[in-house]
């Protein structure tokens, strides 16, 4: 820990609360509240502004999969195994995936669209039993498509849910609304919405999270998108975690910033312990931190030059005498006559 410059790493942010709070430094349940409470800190501030904060916005690349329509299929009214004729469903395509995934779907003769449970090189396991009057016949054709891809598991969410890529610039819509609008996903092209899925939790406690394109993508595309990290903390070594744990560990935050960690910690320890005059004092101690990083130049602050209008403009103009001056069209923003 240092002791002469600003608090740096883990060690030195725990630290400097339990000096400040005159708590020991040797008693493990004391300084494993201390710990929590700055991981505390770090997530709060995080989730409050992170639009604010640069330094957590990553890059990731998407790459869809054109719809497989090779070869030939077969499947039994009320089964839920479908025979592949000449499909190479497991073969690796030119872009090193299978032709064929658990992640994809398929739609069969009668224009239902069914999931996928797993594959073969010749056979599919549905998840659903095939609903039709008869069988679908030997040499039937099929269209097995991908509107569902994987996002990075650092994924928290977009940086603009009004753009999730500025390559094809389409909207992220709320999953509720995405499902009123695009109820059936049998519709190809380039997709012009989306929106974020969370899947159930497979072998980790981290739930994994897909992007749904609509329409589904017809062609392979290379989509870059613009996203937050949940990984708010760096090890010595450089690794992202999800939060601080060894002392060495640094916050994904400046330097100059990091005492605002502390300020926090300490507002909600005061709290814990009703001391409600010195939970407001760090409080505000925290809150002029806050005010400082989402007005840094650098951070958050727009300082592009900008034209704003008198308000002499606004507020004189609109009147003529005792008659009120109406715009059917934009004359009135763009200050004509």
């Amino acid at each position: 820990m240092s002791s002469t410059t600003n608090v740096l790493d883990f060690s030195d942010i725990y630290t400097e609360i339990l000096n400040k709070m005159r708590q020991p430094t040797n008693v493990t349940a004391i300084t494993a509240q201390a710990k929590r409470y700055a991981n505390t800190a770090l997530q709060e501030m995080v989730f409050g502004f992170e639009y604010k904060l640069p330094w957590l916005e990553r890059t990731g690349y998407i790459t869809t999969m054109a719809p497989y329509t090779e070869g030939t299929v077969a499947i039994a009214a009320g089964s839920t195994t479908l025979t592949g004729d000449t499909t190479l469903w497991t073969t690796t395509n030119i872009y090193g995936v299978a032709n064929a995934r658990t992640t994809g779907k398929i739609e069969l003769g009668t224009g239902d669209v069914y999931t996928i449970n797993t594959v073969g090189a010749s056979s599919i396991t549905l998840n659903q039993r095939y609903v039709a009057s008869e069988d679908l016949a030997a040499g039937s054709s099929y269209t097995y498509f991908e509107d569902e891809y994987a996002l990075p598991a650092d994924f928290l969410k977009p940086v603009d849910y009004g753009c999730f890529s500025l390559a094809l610039k389409f909207p992220v819509i709320g999953r509720n609304d995405f499902r009123r609008r695009y109820p059936a996903p049998r519709i190809g092209g380039i997709p012009q919405a989306c929106t974020i899925i969370d899947k159930a939790f497979t072998t980790t406690t981290v739930q994994p999270l897909t992007v749904q394109f609509y329409p589904y993508p017809s062609t392979n595309l290379l989509i870059p998108f613009e996203y937050i990290t949940k990984n708010l903390a760096v090890t010595s070594a450089g690794a992202e975690a999800v939060s601080m744990s060894g002392d060495t560990d640094e916050p994904q935050l400046p330097v100059r910033y990091r005492n605002a960690l502390v300020s926090f910690a300490i507002a909600k320890w005061y709290r814990d312990k009703k001391d409600d005059a010195r939970a407001g004092s760090a409080e505000a101690e925290y809150a002029d931190a806050v005010t400082r990083i989402v007005t840094d130049q650098r951070i958050g602050a727009n300082t592009n030059m900008q034209i704003q209008p008198k308000v002499g403009m606004y507020g004189n103009r609109p009147y003529s005498g005792s008659r009120m001056r109406y715009s059917t069209n934009s004359s009135f923003d763009n200050f004509r006559t």
